[in-house]
């Protein structure tokens, strides 16, 4: 065979657009992503999110117009995130049966009984310290990991009576998922799954999301419970214990500066996984996008494929109405 057979046999499966699509290895669907919301109370709110063009805090009348959206989209589901009207230190409303999510969940899923609800399992968003459980003094404040799995399994048992099909703990509580395995199973709900983050890294990517769920803390930080970004076999294991646990799905939180985080869970376990595309990626696409620096469609796409190369089965990304639309229409 002649040197210039050799070397244009991989061109030959580049020629145009068609052979392309019928040898790509990696496909993005509308189906695999996951549209995290923010709900408020009142009525009638699309409240913008300065950090994160597109991004709206939205009254639960809002959110069901949204949600019936990006149903119509063919995304695959959504997230709930509450931002209650009134906190306290223990997070009451996050465990209140006719808290934002719990009515936010009734009323998307009684207008849209066959979108896939989640809804995220944790305390920040719901405490006046902004921490993710239940503080202790003991050596300083800090967050009360035992004391707080119990409270996270009442949220969970609260979600799931309300009609939300998955909840997803994120609080990076040592015992978590099975602390929310049990008590759904003791209530009866041992047919909700559970989406773990199991490996959520004390990012700097995180800023803009705090400004959506007004969920910064009033003080420190969350390195005591967030993992650090250096480590690679700390994260394997909080997954191993996770499945262990009891968790039907993990998850990698961020994305982009993860992506061996990724790759190396999927080479390890078999359960379904979860990448989060966060909020400080989005906002930066979107704040280059807008200056004509990068071509939004292109760039927002390609991540998504990487995350799906990576070994993602579903993603969440803030993304997911565009890259519905870009995905159906080319």
């Amino acid at each position: 065979m002649s040197d210039t057979l050799m070397t244009q046999r991989p061109r030959r499966l580049r020629r145009n657009a068609a052979i392309r699509r019928l040898v790509r290895e990696t496909l993005v669907q509308p189906a695999d992503l996951v549209y995290p919301l923010f709900v408020v109370p009142g009525e009638n709110i699309r409240r913008p999110v300065p950090s994160m063009p597109g991004v709206m805090q939205l009254s639960i009348d809002q959110a069901v117009e949204v949600a019936r959206t990006s149903h119509e989209l063919g995304i695959g589901g959504i997230i709930l995130f509450g931002i209650p009207e009134v906190k306290d230190p223990t997070g009451t409303d996050a465990r209140n049966p006719s808290g934002i999510i719990q009515r936010a969940a009734r009323a998307i899923k009684g207008a849209l009984p066959n979108l896939y609800v989640m809804a995220d399992t944790c305390y920040c968003e719901y405490t006046d310290h902004g921490h993710c459980g239940i503080l202790t003094q003991e050596k300083g404040p800090d967050v009360d990991n035992d004391a707080t799995l119990d409270i996270l399994g009442q949220a969970a048992v609260s979600y799931a009576e309300a009609g939300v099909d998955m909840v997803a703990p994120s609080g990076m509580m040592d015992g978590m998922v099975a602390a929310i395995r049990r008590a759904l199973d003791q209530h009866g709900h041992s047919g909700i799954p559970i989406l773990s983050y199991a490996v959520k890294y004390a990012s700097a990517y995180y800023e803009p999301f705090r400004d959506a769920a007004d969920s910064a803390p009033a003080f420190g930080d969350r390195r005591t419970y967030q993992m650090d970004p250096a480590n690679r076999r700390e994260a394997l294991r909080e997954a191993t214990l996770d499945v262990a646990e009891g968790a039907d799905m993990l998850m990698v939180k961020p994305g982009l500066a993860y992506l061996d985080i990724l790759r190396t869970l999927r080479d390890r376990f078999e359960l379904p996984l979860a990448v989060y595309n966060v909020s400080g990626e989005y906002a930066m696409i979107k704040a280059a996008a807008a200056v004509g620096w990068i071509d939004e469609k292109r760039v927002v796409l390609e991540n998504l494929t990487a995350f799906k190369r990576a070994g993602a089965d579903l993603i969440l990304t803030y993304h997911a109405p565009d890259a519905a639309h870009w995905l159906q229409n080319g």
